[in-house]
């Protein structure tokens, strides 16, 4: 047996998947604790208009993450598989080939970013103010594209790598790197709203930094070699990530489309309410997140192993363990909704009303998120992409485009808006039911 492997070979027990999976867990939350921080040093350093900018830019900023998660979870799918099937170093090869393919796709997004930058802005009919935050943000976010598409990628094969722990310790020292240079850079160097994107851009290069030291040495699980370039690979690993491409896509458009409905019915209190209930969705949503992308290597390397014994008991003990962590979230979040709340707006603020009755009613989609987290992960590591795009199409954009249209009118208000996330994730939970009965005889599941 190769020591490398040894996680991969040890019996399959929730002890054993979550001391694999904890370090992915933590990293996820991590991350999304500190994306929350840094934009509350952004509204209290700068103001609220800056603050907006964020927003505005997050489109352009969401497809560099969705180009990002679509080669590194598909890549990390395709190079797993091959290890798992003892095509070891084809697999090496095919991830040097990969990891220069997103170097190129960074390099290329950057050029069309500048390009296009004041053009798409210019075309927001913005004021001169949030026009000038906007472009200064994205400006310099833009100058570490190449690194954040590394991130993204040696983050995940860091995991795969058995190197779990050393890419939670990239991600903490990248999360507290990024908010000691927010103060550093805001207010003391005067940067403003650029100081913020350069704080997050060396943040995220640690990792990228690290992956590229850790994969230079040839005692390493996954270690770069001549790349032989095989287009097939290209093709599969980016069919194979198509859900999370598509998954990142279509939040920049749901989001517009609540904001939007938001606006009619309550006005901009209740835009500022939907986006704390969001921060409060979007933090326990990293659980699940972490832990089906922390299994995920496994069960490509089971699978490639035709090891369906011990994928079976995965795929069993991540269903109970998703559907107890569901209901004990969903529980906390409704029973200490006013102390969630009362974190980003005082009770004396109109906004806490809104917010704490929205969030009540939007608490029941945690009892769905993680299993339709799971699932659309799962199927991208049994490295069918078809199917993992067409849940996390479904559920992200075509459910909550009809919930989000249809409910309010239906129910005649905002409850139709709070009540649009639960509806479109338990139909995403029944399709994913579906479709995980359809396929469990051919993976073996």
């Amino acid at each position: 047996m190769d020591a490398k492997l040894d996680s991969y070979h040890r019996p399959v027990t929730g002890g054993n998947l979550l001391r694999f999976a904890l370090p992915t867990i933590a990293m996820t939350v991590f991350n999304t604790f500190y994306t929350m921080v840094d934009g509350l040093f952004v509204s209290n350093l700068i103001g609220t208009a800056a603050l907006s900018a964020i927003n505005l830019t997050a489109p352009a900023i969401g497809l560099i993450t969705a180009v990002s998660g679509m080669l590194a979870t598909g890549g990390s799918a395709v190079v797993m598989k091959k290890m798992g099937a003892g095509q070891v170093q084809e697999a090496r090869e095919d991830f040097t080939l990969l990891i220069l393919a997103n170097a190129a796709a960074g390099a290329l997004m950057m050029a069309l970013g500048y390009g296009l930058m004041d053009a798409l802005l210019g075309a927001m009919g913005l004021s001169e103010e949030v026009f000038g935050y906007c472009q200064a943000y994205l400006g310099g976010y833009l100058l570490f594209t190449i690194p954040i598409l590394l991130m993204y990628n040696f983050s995940l094969y860091l995991i795969a790598a058995d190197r779990a722990r050393l890419s939670l310790a990239c991600t903490v020292a990248g999360g507290v790197t990024n908010i000691v240079l927010d103060y550093v850079l805001i207010a003391l160097a005067g940067l403003g709203i650029r100081g913020a994107a350069i704080a997050t851009g060396l943040g995220y290069s640690l990792t990228a930094l690290a992956g590229l030291l850790v994969f230079r040495k040839r005692d390493s699980l996954l270690h770069f070699r001549r790349p032989v370039f095989r287009g097939g690979v290209l093709v599969h690993a980016s069919a194979n990530g198509l859900s999370e491409l598509a998954t990142s896509l279509v939040s920049g458009i749901t989001t517009l489309l609540f904001n939007l409905a938001m606006l009619d019915y309550i006005g901009e209190d209740g835009v500022a309410a939907i986006t704390i209930i969001m921060y409060v969705l979007m933090f326990v949503s990293a659980l699940f997140i972490g832990y089906s992308y922390g299994v995920a290597p496994m069960i490509s390397y089971y699978h490639g192993e035709q090891n369906h014994g011990k994928l079976r008991k995965l795929v069993g003990f991540s269903v109970k363990f998703i559907l107890g962590v569901s209901a004990f979230c969903a529980a906390v979040s409704i029973l200490f909704t006013p102390a969630l709340v009362g974190v980003f707006t005082r009770p004396d603020s109109p906004v806490y009303s809104l917010a704490v009755t929205g969030n009540r009613l939007c608490s029941i989609a945690l009892l769905f998120v993680g299993l339709n987290v799971f699932a659309s992960s799962m199927f991208t590591a049994l490295s069918n992409g078809t199917v993992s795009a067409a849940l996390a199409f479904s559920r992200s954009f075509l459910f909550t485009v009809a919930c989000v249209r249809l409910l309010p009118v239906l129910l005649g208000g905002v409850e139709g808006v709070w009540l649009a996330t639960p509806a479109a994730e338990l139909l995403g939970v029944l399709m994913a039911a579906a479709l995980l009965w359809k396929y469990r005889k051919r993976y073996g599941y």
